[in-house]
């Protein structure tokens, strides 16, 4: 079938929406129409270069990133199952995993969904199911598709790996939030920082994944969750979605810390910026109590190594440094669980919403985003 999609070309270009030939589901793949996409940070660092393979490594794989289909956040509604699926069929609803979970490799057996082996191929941009693309530009070039979603388009083909089935009466357009950037955050509160109730929480940048920390921090019970960002609306934002204090600065919040804990520090500290950068490091331990825990959660670029990090504090308070990849989540588990909160007003999804788009304005989401002028946009088709 023909459909349209906003393809990345090369990296530091804009994405170009054309249209493009889509393949019939092969075996173990369904075809899905999508309600919505998230503009999430992950596609932005596609286009700076972020995220992208080095030469070796693509060859390796035999594949080339680009060019390649954006979006990986989006929910929507079966409408063609391929052969030896058995766990949808045309009709049901489904939020898109960014991490395919596959049920048996260790890891996922382990209760580890979210280092499931097939996230191996996520940058691949091909199909989990045999390495072959589904999704072809006019002309018959292959087209790769983001953490194998490929959501900045109306329909995509994916792996039944990739799927979540959840309710029916459930929005497409708020569930699709769930398939990246809310579970990531809240789950960098609940699952890797493990807040526990009574305790003082910073999350440092505010963006829909620090916005999620901010609300998985406080449903954890945390006395204080300190929000920071440079935006200060998005600080204002922050108290509607659990923040008990807010700074503008990682000096302001160290200061900050200090006061509200005489000193003690925090528990946990969650870093959440666009970019992660090794001189962050340093600040956001300095904020943290002996025996407490830094999560990185925000992406670095993909060939950077130079961290700042005091050892002899490292060692000596016994601090904890976790990495942090999809809120350390079970989405078969936790995406119906995060929804069930969402259904009893516990967990926000429609605030986080600032800017809605349609598939044409995906650049001026991107703009929007750059600007501080989100905490997430929103494709909808």
């Amino acid at each position: 079938m023909q459909t349209r999609a906003a393809v990345l070309w090369e990296q530091n270009k804009p994405w170009h929406v054309e249209d493009i030939e889509l393949d019939d589901p092969k075996a173990g793949e369904v075809k899905v129409k999508l309600a919505a996409s998230g503009l999430c940070h992950s596609d932005e660092h596609i286009l700076t270069g972020d995220m992208v393979l080095n030469p070796e490594t693509s060859a390796l794989m035999g594949v080339e990133q680009f060019p390649i289909i954006g979006g990986h956040e989006g929910a929507g509604e079966v409408v063609e199952v391929g052969p030896g699926v058995t766990t949808l069929k045309e009709g049901d609803h489904v939020v898109l995993s960014f991490i395919p979970a596959c049920g048996r490799c260790p890891s996922c057996a382990r209760g580890y969904q979210h280092l499931c082996d097939l996230g191996a191929f996520l940058l691949a941009g091909r199909q989990i199911t045999d390495m072959t693309a589904r999704h072809h530009t006019a002309d018959g070039v292959d087209l790769g598709i983001m953490a194998c979603a490929g959501t900045f388009a109306p329909y995509t083909v994916v792996a039944e790996s990739s799927c979540v089935k959840i309710d029916d009466w459930i929005p497409l357009d708020k569930a699709a939030l769930i398939g990246c950037g809310v579970t990531t955050g809240w789950g960098s509160a609940v699952n890797a920082a493990d807040v526990r109730a009574g305790e003082t929480v910073v999350v440092i940048g505010l963006g829909g994944i620090g916005m999620g920390a901010v609300q998985g921090a406080a449903l954890a019970g945390a006395r204080h969750v300190l929000a920071v960002d440079l935006v200060e609306w998005k600080r204002d934002k922050a108290i509607e979605f659990g923040a008990t204090h807010t700074a503008a600065s990682m000096e302001e919040a160290v200061a900050k810390v200090g006061e509200l804990t005489w000193g003690a520090m925090a528990d946990k500290a969650i870093l959440c910026t666009g970019v992660a950068t090794g001189d962050l490091i340093h600040p956001m331990m300095s904020m943290i109590t002996k025996g407490g825990r830094g999560v990185v959660t925000a992406i670095g670029p993909i060939h950077q190594e130079d961290v700042k990090l005091n050892l002899f504090d490292l060692s000596m308070q016994r601090k904890e440094l976790v990495g942090c990849i999809f809120g350390n989540a079970n989405p078969r588990r936790d995406i119906p669980r995060l929804l069930r909160l969402y259904e009893e007003g516990r967990l926000k999804l429609d605030e986080m919403i600032t800017t809605t788009y349609t598939l044409d304005e995906v650049n001026q989401g991107y703009q929007d985003m750059r600007d501080g002028k989100n905490i997430r946009g929103l494709i909808t088709f």
